[in-house]
């Protein structure tokens, strides 16, 4: 076993490491919020169609993500527990199995882009086919060329799980300008380039994907030294493929749970209107700015649990939890004052129709009501996963969104006024913490009072 130096998770004081992490984290979350909104920006003023269209594939997208996201939480949290017990080989075996699995999850989306993006557009809940044509573009491009996503979530989580916050957030910020910068040429040709539309929308964020994950196993290569890509540990090892999905799945599935409440809230919503489900997805967008750098949080949150409980130190584990869920709290309540203040000048960069402003308008004030009860339940659920108790989020996260944020849009629906169907949201976040309070308080007695104190 190779001798290592005692990595800064485990010695840097707390609030000094925490925010050592995750500024850059949360900085490059913010970039990430900034190009996922700009391309609805610029989308929309081709036309509204084209907004609604984009919130059309969300669902879609978000199961690209869940796939990426989840398995790259197990390959953090293995990494960063491994390096905490001074286990080299495990490490780089985690690492390259993640490769791998980011490989075998693009080729599966790869396919979907070929022969399912049709026949989903087919059953959605609009007779405007200028919406599902739209989308069929997006969607399509953005399916067979996931690789670029999956190899830009894994480089980045593996430079992340060893400290290394700084350069995973130049990667995203490279992506991101790069598809901000593209965005306009791409979609209405400018500078000599084809007027490509949303298609363009789509080529842009693909491109800023590749030159990130380039850019990410580049820095794998020159600055991560802790963890090694050397082709011979790229071996697929079911015992640790199986590790790091029963870390990840929990993730995976509260993802592709979030893709399935999404979608049903589309098919809610345009019962009511067009514009209805257009100011849904208006908000999913504008609420990133917000909920982006709380999962930037996340990001450093995970590594530094994971090697403080490999590492056998209770206190710091404590102390990051709690000044987590501070900084999220503070965030969360600056989007508070946002959406309760501020919500018609914020939909006004979409372009929006006067039904748009309006309905949106009072949309984001009850909508924004729930910011403060889901930073609390955002920071615990990463606890749950990383010191493996990830079956919690899951069922938090089930409990949220399918018992009771879609009964609850639909029982409102069915008043007939699409205004009460925004409180669904605060209800769902109440049930979630109550659920999560109760988990957290089986983890600390049955996990968190055992780790040893290794002071």
């Amino acid at each position: 076993m190779e001798n290592i130096k005692e990595n800064k998770m485990g010695v840097m004081p707390m609030n000094k490491l925490l925010i050592n992490m995750s500024l850059p984290m949360m900085a490059s979350m913010l970039v990430q919020a900034l190009y996922n909104i700009v391309d609805s920006i610029f989308v929309s003023q081709i036309h509204q169609d084209a907004l609604t269209a984009l919130n059309l594939c969300f669902p879609i997208q978000m199961l690209v993500m869940a796939f990426g996201n989840g398995m790259a939480i197990g390959v953090n949290a293995l990494v960063s527990r491994a390096l905490g017990e001074k286990n080299q080989e495990r490490a780089n075996k985690t690492a390259m199995n993640g490769v791998f699995l980011a490989l075998v999850s693009a080729f599966v989306f790869l396919l979907f882009g070929f022969f399912l993006v049709k026949p989903y557009f087919a059953i959605q809940n609009t007779d405007t086919q200028q919406i599902k044509d739209f989308g069929i573009q997006y969607l399509t491009i953005n399916c067979i060329f996931s690789i670029a996503l999956y190899s830009q979530i894994i480089f980045e989580r593996l430079l992340q799980s060893t400290g290394k916050t700084f350069y995973s957030m130049i990667t995203q910020g490279v992506g991101a300008i790069t598809n901000i910068i593209l965005d306009p040429i791409l979609i209405f040709g400018l500078f000599g380039m084809p007027r490509l539309g949303v298609r363009g929308a789509a080529i842009a964020t693909v491109i800023g994907q590749c030159l990130a994950a380039v850019l990410g196993i580049l820095f794998n290569i020159w600055k991560n030294k802790e963890i090694s890509l050397d082709l011979k540990y790229f071996k697929p090892e079911l015992k640790l493929i199986g590790n790091i999905y029963s870390i990840g799945a929990p993730s995976i599935i509260m993802m592709a749970i979030g893709s399935v409440m999404n979608a049903g809230m589309n098919h809610i919503l345009l019962g009511f209107s067009d514009t209805a489900d257009t100011v849904f997805g208006a908000y999913y967008k504008l609420q990133s700015f917000f909920f982006m750098p709380v999962f930037g949080l996340n990001g450093s949150i995970v590594p530094i649990i994971g090697y403080n409980f490999g590492a056998g130190k209770r206190k710091r584990l404590l102390s990051a939890i709690k000044l987590g869920i501070i900084y999220s709290e503070v965030l969360m309540m600056a989007g508070l004052l946002v959406f309760e203040f501020l919500p018609r000048q914020i939909l006004l960069i979409f372009k929006p129709s006067e039904e748009m402003l309006t309905l949106g308008a009072t949309a984001f004030r009850i909508i924004g009501i729930h910011f403060p009860i889901a930073a609390v339940c955002i920071i615990l659920g990463t606890v749950f996963q990383a010191l493996n108790h990830g079956m919690y989020s899951m069922w938090v996260s089930i409990a949220r969104q399918m018992l009771a944020l879609l009964p609850a849009a639909f029982l409102l629906s069915l008043t007939g006024n699409v205004n009460m169907v925004w409180f669904a949201f605060p209800i769902a976040e109440i049930v979630s913490l109550t659920l999560t309070t109760i988990f957290y308080t089986k983890v600390y007695k049955k996990t968190i009072v055992n780790i040893p104190d290794n002071e």
